[in-house]
């Protein structure tokens, strides 16, 4: 087939395209830049971006199923950034795709979309979208999400994977974050550190992906689903984010700092910052990252199990060892 895989020049968009070209089909990159990494794996892109409607015409020429990766990503910003990029982008993707006649559409999802300010044990898909979100972020992605799975129908069939913390050798953004933080002495460990939490390894979350499109083409019976993947088992973040440390030759977090404190740090951070109107920073620390440091999330993968087999090809300990 013919694919488009927005921001396939991204760390998970990447691993899905190069497994969608191993399985020999066709595919595109859709996103502002070239990528020469692309190129290396016969991935053709065409430019342009989401909110450009002809660019996204242009873009679907003679597709025939889109995989909709690229998002704004941010503990922090404008919330007409995330809106424009992550719902209306993706809203206008969707439109777009079902008048062309497009009629498989995988979307990236987070479950950060169901995350309020409580801890999430075994949580399943049942779990509805909170009523106040702490993150621009999952905010704009849950608006999305629920656009995407209710555009389901007889002609267009969608499903929406949540991948949880991925990690990986290409990524650009938690463990490089991570390491500078301990490398300049600056990271600490968030509330009790028994908080578990689910992670995936990128692969895992490429063919995740993949398999759920598979399950598309044949049947449609789970379209219009959302479903959790992650690991073989929850982790100890903190243990984890040690062994990730380790993997870059640091040693671990010694630094603490309680949850509640975190968490008003990270009030008076916000405050600040919208006071003053900066939003093109970084901040050390906000409500909704003291509370993905120092809660417990995560989720059952059953749903996904039972309909498109998901199960972790590459177990932590394998992906730990490549990391190293």
């Amino acid at each position: 087939m013919k694919i488009l895989v927005t921001g396939a020049s991204g760390f998970l968009g990447y691993h899905i395209a190069e497994m969608l070209v191993e399985e020999g089909h066709e595919v595109f990159n859709f996103s502002r830049n070239h990528s020469e990494e692309l190129d290396k794996i016969q991935v053709k892109t065409r430019r342009g971006n989401l909110a450009n409607e002809r660019e996204i015409r242009e873009a679907l020429k003679d597709i025939e199923a889109v995989f909709h990766v690229a998002s704004k990503v941010g503990m922090w910003g404008k919330w007409e950034d995330f809106y424009q990029i992550n719902t209306i982008g993706t809203q206008n993707l969707v439109d777009i795709c079902q008048e062309v006649g497009i009629e498989k559409f995988v979307y990236t999802s987070t479950p950060s979309v169901v995350f309020g300010r409580d801890s999430i044990e075994n949580g399943n898909e049942d779990i509805p979208y909170p009523k106040e979100f702490l993150s621009l972020y999952a905010k704009s992605k849950a608006l999305a999400e629920e656009y995407v799975l209710k555009s389901n129908s007889d002609k267009f069939s969608v499903t929406a994977i949540r991948p949880h913390l991925i990690y990986g050798e290409r990524d650009k953004n938690i463990i490089p974050r991570l390491v500078e933080a301990q490398s300049s002495g600056r990271l600490k460990s968030v509330g009790d550190r028994k908080n578990l939490v689910d992670i995936i390894y990128v692969e895992n979350a490429a063919k995740a992906h993949i398999d759920a499109f598979k399950e598309l083409c044949t049947s449609k019976k789970n379209a219009g689903q959302a479903y959790f993947i992650g690991q073989e088992k929850p982790v100890n973040l903190w243990q984890f984010i040690d062994q990730l440390l380790a993997c870059k030759g640091l040693g671990p977090v010694k630094k603490s700092i309680s949850l509640s404190k975190a968490y008003k740090i990270g009030a008076v951070i916000e405050f600040f910052l919208k006071s003053f109107r900066i939003f093109n920073i970084h901040p050390p620390m906000t409500r909704f990252v003291a509370l993905q440091f120092g809660t417990s999330h995560y989720f059952s993968h059953e749903k996904a199990e039972r309909d498109f087999g998901y199960s972790p090809k590459i177990t932590i300990e394998e992906s730990l060892k490549r990391l190293r």
